[in-house]
């Protein structure tokens, strides 16, 4: 997670840090300029928004299931197995920010790194979430200690769940939310500074990726009916970006360790995320109408 909200980035490959950020198209922030849709286009539109909220209800319900399960093997003291679980749990989560994000309070307490948390608070003391525990399992390779943080972390998953029950989704949130997805990739994941003890940074790279996918995929019926080239073009650089990501499998699961990358292989998945940032900033162009 990083502390960026919905700050509105500039396009730009920064080879030295392996980071793009993507700036949105002006249809996707400012409503004054969408012109009144159809009404088959205002029924896709209602059903995207619709389907989306059901995708990330289904993403935080399996968030918490599998959370139960991981603070289990914390208690048990099963160190290897909770180590497994860890980047594979967070997937979840890391698809469902645009809404997760957004109740900041819950964030701090679920996904907030040191850094982050001690640029705000100038101490430790109150942080909490999966890299606390993630700083205990991989820098002092013990579940003890973790305990009451896995606690405390299904609390905080529990009231998430119940506070995005009560989330009216729109079409701006998950527009900016794609943008946002591409970001979050070009600021911490390329980098490497999200999995900062574990250096899993692969799993969040992917589960972002198709986080924004899936906001794609949800659009895509009315995005078709206005620019079909779009489509295609989204769909290529969607399939380049995952093409790269099965590269670095170990297996049907799970990843390198992101420190086994070399600076080519950082340097092409940053290439190929700025190549899908465009595009994908577009995607506002089916709010002008037919």
């Amino acid at each position: 997670m990083k502390k960026l909200g919905f700050i509105l980035l500039s396009s730009a490959l920064l080879l030295s840090a392996c980071a793009v950020r993507f700036e949105q198209s002006s249809t996707t922030s400012d409503s004054s300029q969408v012109t009144k849709l159809s009404e088959d286009n205002q029924k896709l539109l209602d059903k995207a928004t619709s389907d989306y909220k059901v995708f990330v209800e289904e993403q935080i319900d399996k968030l918490l299931t599998d959370t139960e399960g991981f603070v289990q093997l914390l208690k048990d003291g099963k160190l290897e197995e909770a180590k497994k679980a860890y980047p594979l749990i967070r997937m979840s989560y890391e698809r469902s920010e645009p809404i997760a994000e957004s109740f900041g309070e819950s964030d701090v307490k679920i996904d907030f790194r040191l850094a982050d948390y001690l640029d705000e608070n100038k101490t430790e003391e109150g942080w909490s979430g999966f890299h606390r525990i993630e700083r205990i399992l991989w820098e002092e390779n013990t579940t003890k200690g973790t305990e009451v943080f896995g606690d405390q972390l299904v609390n905080e998953i529990k009231e998430l769940k119940a506070k995005i029950a009560t989330v009216d989704v729109d079409y701006k949130i998950m527009l900016t939310g794609a943008v946002d997805l591409l970001n979050e990739v070009a600021t911490s994941k390329i980098t490497g500074e999200e999995e900062i003890y574990s250096h899993t940074d692969l799993y969040d790279f992917r589960a972002n990726i198709q986080g924004a996918e899936k906001i794609f995929q949800l659009f895509k019926p009315l995005l078709a009916k206005s620019d079909a080239a779009l489509v295609k073009e989204l769909e290529e650089d969607f399939k380049s970006v995952n093409s790269l990501l099965d590269k670095h499998m170990t297996d049907k699961e799970h990843y390198k360790l992101y420190t086994d990358l070399t600076k080519e292989d950082t340097k092409e998945l940053s290439e190929a995320v700025t190549k899908l940032g465009e595009p994908l900033s577009q995607m506002g162009k089916f709010l002008g109408g037919e």
